[in-house]
Parts: C-alpha cells; sequence; structure tokens
C-alpha cells in the first residue's frame, strides 16, 4: 500500500484544527458551519492518503456518509448505546439533530468536487 503523504499531511492538519474547534471554539459561524465543511474534507484527505486509485464520486459517497450520521442523530442513537457522557463518543457521533449540518457538508462536498474538477488532476 502506497500512502500519500500530501494528503495524509493534509488530513493530519485538518485534525488538529478540527480538534481544536471543538474543544475550544464557542461560537455562532466556526463551530457549528466552518467545522461541519471541514469534517467532509478531513475525510475525504484521509481517504485520499491511504487509498491511491481514484474513487470516483467520493465527495458524494462522503456526503452520504456525513448525512447518514446526521440522520442517525435524529433518532438519539448516542442515547441508545448509553455513550451521551462520553465526551469522545459525542464529539464523533453527536448529540442532535440539524438540517444545517446537512448543508454544510454538502457545501462541503461541493468544495471537494471543484477541487477534483479544477485543481487535483494529477491521478
Amino acid at each position: 500500500m502506497k500512502i500519500n503523504i500530501r494528503y495524509i499531511l493534509s488530513f493530519i492538519i485538518l485534525f488538529i484544527i478540527e480538534t481544536l474547534i471543538a474543544l475550544y471554539v464557542h461560537d455562532a459561524i466556526v463551530r457549528p458551519y466552518i467545522g461541519d465543511i471541514l469534517v467532509v474534507i478531513l475525510l475525504y484527505t484521509l481517504v485520499r492518503g491511504i487509498i491511491t486509485k481514484r474513487i470516483k464520486f467520493l465527495p458524494v459517497y462522503l456526503f452520504l456518509f456525513a448525512s447518514a450520521v446526521e440522520v442517525i442523530q435524529y433518532f438519539k442513537f448516542i442515547d441508545l448505546l448509553h455513550l451521551r457522557s462520553n465526551r469522545v463518543a459525542s464529539v464523533i457521533l453527536g448529540t442532535s439533530f440539524d438540517i444545517k449540518d446537512i448543508l454544510c457538508y454538502l457545501a462541503g462536498s461541493i468544495i471537494l468536487i471543484m477541487w477534483e474538477q479544477f485543481v487535483d488532476r494529477e491521478i
């Protein structure tokens, strides 16, 4: 397995940014919107870093995955697992459904589609 170091480094940087946002930013724009846009890009960099073959429609698949996680929040999945008091699980799975989160995931996916179309043509 060949690792794409550029995407792995991007993943690490985005992971640090997302962690800092989750732990220390409590505002009305960066945490709820920018953080949700970046999470789709974070997952993209992870997948592109460890899978060298281009996956057609990867941004779409990531949008569907992120939206599915949001939908399980609607059904209070974190409570069904009795993990609401677990801070890590609460951050990863989320605790409340918000349609605006799905719109942010869509925005992140659109950014990735534009990235693939206009910037990243190497593979």
